[in-house]
């Protein structure tokens, strides 16, 4: 055997192949042990993000004279397990929940909103209902707020009493 510069091996002189030296085949091991753990980390970090919200708004039309009004609120909600749902419930700023507000679990049978594919990992969802005259006449004017309940695939879930506000009347 041959050794060259630094001690590494050059040439097996029977077969005539090259052999690495120890340091390389070690640093390079070393290398793929610390890649592959950060790669872990990285996966599992994106894994463990809750859903998230983005661009959402809140848009409500008193009922006309002749017809109804509606109230819509659409979002677009990323979790990188899928998103199962998203519950929103619209509330009065001057209501019960200022004293004692909203919790998760409050908003677990609200009404789920439609969600349809806008990307890799997000869904954009909207929730839009009818409002009737008399149904306009009992909410009150002033300001409103949208808690919102998103649940991701896997499980995580992200909670928000104000995700949006508006106003009636």
């Amino acid at each position: 055997m041959q050794r060259g510069p630094g001690g590494a091996v050059q040439a097996d002189t029977i077969t005539g192949r090259t052999i690495m030296s120890r340091r390389i085949i070690l640093g390079s091991a070393a290398a793929l042990v610390i890649l592959g753990g950060a790669g872990a980390f990285a996966m599992a970090h994106a894994e463990g993000q809750p859903p998230a919200l983005k661009n959402s708004t809140a848009r409500y039309s008193a009922p006309a004279a002749e017809g109804e009004g509606s109230f819509t609120f659409t979002t677009d909600v990323r979790a990188v397990s899928g998103v199962r749902s998203l519950q929103v419930l619209a509330w009065p700023a001057a209501g019960p929940f200022t004293k004692n507000p909203l919790t998760e679990k409050d908003l677990v049978g609200a009404d789920p909103a439609t969600c349809k594919p806008a990307g890799e990992d997000t869904v954009r969802c909207t929730y839009k209902v009818t409002v009737s005259a008399s149904e306009a006449a009992e909410s009150g004017t002033g300001r409103w707020h949208v808690a919102t309940l998103a649940t991701a695939d896997n499980g995580d879930t992200s909670f928000n009493d104000k995700t949006a506000t508006f106003t009636v009347g």
